[in-house]
C-alpha cells in the first residue's frame, strides 16, 4: 500500500519529488520497524501502540522533535489515504500526539550587513561576479525559496509590469514585484550573461553554470556563505537566512502580515507569524530607547 499512497501524493497531490522521497523514506522505515519488533509486515494493520512505539524508538534514537513531529505527519496522511480508501475502518494516528516544538527565532542578517554584502564592489565585473551579485540581490529583494531561484526562467521575467512569476511548493504560482534597482540590476545581468553565452534565448534558466547549465542548490550555497561570510554575523549562511532576513526587514519597516505571506507563498498566516517576533523584539528596544517611563 506504500507504492499507492506515493502514487496518489505524486499524481494526485502533485507533491514535490523531495516531499515524495520523504514520505516512502519514512514509511518504510516504520515498516521495517514493526516488522522487527511486532512480526508486523503490513502497516496498514498497525494500530496506536505501534505507532505510539515508533515514536518513542525515534525520540530515544535522539531525533529531533522536528524530525519526530515530520514522521507522525507522514502516518498521519498515510493512515487517512487508507481510511479515504476504504482499506481501514479506524483511523489508528486518531490519539497519536505531536511532540511540543521549541520555538525558534529564524535567523536574519542586519541591515547595515546586507547593504555590505549587496555592495557593488564586492563583486568582479566578469559574469561569474556579476552572476553571484544576482543570486545575493534575487534572495533578499525577492524572498525566493532556494528551489524557486534554481527553477526560475527568464521567460518568468516581466521587465514591462516589474514583476516575476514563481513557481512554489505543489506547483502554485504567485507574481512577486521587484524594485526598480533590481530591474536594473537585471538588465546589467542580462548583458553580461549575452556577452558570455552570445544570446539569452541559449538557455531558459536565468541562473546558471559557468557552462550555461542550470544551477544546483550546492553551487547557490556556495555563493551565499562566501559572500555572507565576508559580512553577516549569523551562524547560519544559507539560501534560506535571506528569505528569513527579506521578511523580517519587510515587517520591520511596516509590512502588512498577509502581504508579507503572500509574497513569501506561505499558505497560512502561522507561517509568517514567526518573523513578527523579530519586529517585536526591535519594537521593545526601541519602545526601551525611546519611552520617557521606560
Amino acid at each position: 500500500m506504500i507504492d499507492s499512497f506515493v502514487n496518489y501524493l505524486e499524481f494526485e497531490k502533485k507533491a514535490s519529488p523531495h516531499t515524495v522521497d520523504a514520505y516512502r523514506r519514512d514509511l518504510t522505515q516504520f515498516e521495517e520497524f514493526a516488522t522487527l519488533s511486532f512480526e508486523q509486515i503490513e502497516i496498514s494493520e498497525a494500530q496506536h501502540p505501534e505507532l505510539r512505539a515508533w515514536v518513542i524508538d525515534l525520540v530515544d534514537s535522539g531525533l529531533s522533535t522536528t524530525s519526530v513531529n515530520r514522521k507522525i505527519a507522514t502516518l498521519r496522511s498515510y493512515y487517512k489515504f487508507l481510511l479515504r480508501s476504504r482499506i481501514i475502518s479506524k483511523d489508528p494516528t486518531y490519539k497519536l500526539k505531536g511532540l511540543k516544538n521549541p520555538k525558534k527565532l529564524p535567523e536574519f542578517v542586519q541591515e547595515e550587513a546586507i547593504k555590505s554584502v549587496l555592495d557593488e564592489s564586492v563583486y568582479r565585473p566578469t559574469f561569474e561576479g556579476q552572476r553571484d551579485k544576482m543570486v545575493m540581490e534575487f534572495l533578499y529583494l525577492t524572498g525566493v525559496r532556494l528551489s524557486e531561484l534554481i527553477g526560475l526562467q527568464w521567460s518568468d521575467i516581466n521587465l514591462i509590469e516589474d514583476s516575476v512569476k514563481v513557481l512554489g511548493k505543489r506547483k502554485k504560482e504567485r507574481i512577486i514585484p521587484i524594485t526598480r534597482g533590481l530591474k536594473q540590476n537585471i538588465l546589467l545581468y542580462k548583458k553580461v550573461f549575452e556577452e558570455r553565452f552570445s544570446k539569452v534565448g541559449q538557455s531558459e534558466y536565468f541562473i546558471v553554470s559557468n557552462q550555461q547549465k542550470q544551477s544546483y542548490p550546492m553551487m547557490i550555497f556556495r555563493i551565499v556563505r562566501h559572500y555572507l561570510d565576508l559580512f553577516a554575523q549569523t551562524s547560519k549562511r544559507s539560501p534560506h537566512v535571506l528569505r528569513h532576513t527579506f521578511a523580517t526587514h519587510l515587517l520591520n519597516k511596516g509590512a502588512d502580515l498577509n502581504a508579507v505571506k503572500d509574497l513569501l507563498g506561505h499558505a497560512s498566516l502561522a507561517a509568517t507569524q514567526v518573523y513578527t517576533h523579530n519586529s517585536m523584539e526591535k519594537l521593545k528596544a526601541v519602545f526601551e530607547q525611546a519611552h520617557p517611563k521606560a
